[in-house]
């Protein structure tokens, strides 16, 4: 018996200590937001308040460097919605039908290639994106709509389809498969074809999984800087689809190494600015996941 208590004690004291790691790591995952968001909250204010949150907002002329420089971001806010909305609605119908094949209609062989090619672009590099957009997307472009230069919003809209189609894909086949077989089961058995049962029963079901694979594509297509930058033309433009074009990341990334004075606090604002925009549409999805969860 005495064993035995000691081997329960041992085990219970084991428990408390992996609970009070876990809750360390939850607390941690916080801290490391706070100290973000305050961050970046003291370092953008400053800037906001010099030049005018109307003349930064709604401004649209930007030029740090000039005399008198003008720092007006909303080419950038604009250029950063109209290529992350472009990006979702190439990406998602396609990365939403490879995760239907893959789950549900894919022969063994051929799903396992397809799941290690999808593992495969996930892991790619940002930057080997931007190269290959670079070499084959931009001059294709150009060729096909007769322009003078390929490096436009189009462009960088292609290639951010391109890169959120991993994560669409491996969250959507995930929650198309923890969908219960007897929904299946149930809809075939009242006559519905296999495709009628997967795009009516089996998709409806698994909505709120896709909504968070779309929430985590708009992450990765609103946060890209690296890859756009190569692709965009890297141009302080209002936009346009076949224009060169800036989006509010690649606004920091490019001046971030030669800013001082009033244009670093200004890149401090972008990037508030930035992550408050990917807050809020955080924030707005999983209301709707919840609004759904709870009417359905």
């Amino acid at each position: 018996m005495n064993v035995m208590n000691k081997i329960k004690k041992t085990a219970g004291l084991i428990e408390k200590a992996m609970n009070l790691l876990f809750l360390m790591c939850g607390m941690l995952t916080i801290l490391f937001v706070l100290l973000i968001t305050v961050f970046l909250v003291t370092s953008g204010i400053p800037a906001i308040q010099k030049i005018g949150l109307s003349d930064f907002l709604f401004g649209k002329s930007w030029a740090s460097t000039a005399v008198p420089p003008s720092y007006g971001i909303l080419p950038f806010i604009l250029t950063s919605v109209y290529g992350t909305c472009g990006a979702i609605l190439i990406g998602v119908p396609i990365g939403l039908l490879c995760a239907i094949f893959l789950a549900k209609m894919s022969p063994q062989g051929v799903g396992s290639i397809v799941r290690n090619v999808v593992d495969l672009l996930a892991g790619i590099p940002s930057v080997v994106y931007g190269l290959v957009g670079m070499i084959l997307i931009v001059p294709s472009v150009r060729e096909l709509f007769h322009l003078p230069d390929g490096a436009n919003l189009f462009s960088a809209v292609l290639v951010l389809a391109i890169m959120i189609l991993p994560s669409v894909i491996s969250v959507s086949e995930t929650a198309i498969k923890a969908v219960p077989k007897e929904y299946e089961e149930a809809s075939l058995a009242l006559g519905a074809t296999k495709t009628e049962t997967v795009f009516k029963v089996v998709v409806p079901a698994a909505k709120s999984g896709i909504i968070t694979a779309v929430v985590l594509g708009i992450g990765r297509a609103i946060g890209e800087a690296m890859a756009v930058m190569m692709v965009a033309g890297n141009v302080a433009n209002m936009p346009k689809l076949f224009g060169s074009v800036r989006f509010l990341t690649t606004a920091v990334a490019s001046e971030m190494s030669y800013s001082s004075g009033l244009q670093r606090q200004a890149l401090f604002s972008i990037a508030l600015v930035l992550f408050l925009f990917i807050m809020a549409i955080n924030v707005v999805l999983n209301l709707i996941v919840k609004g759904r969860r709870q009417n359905g």
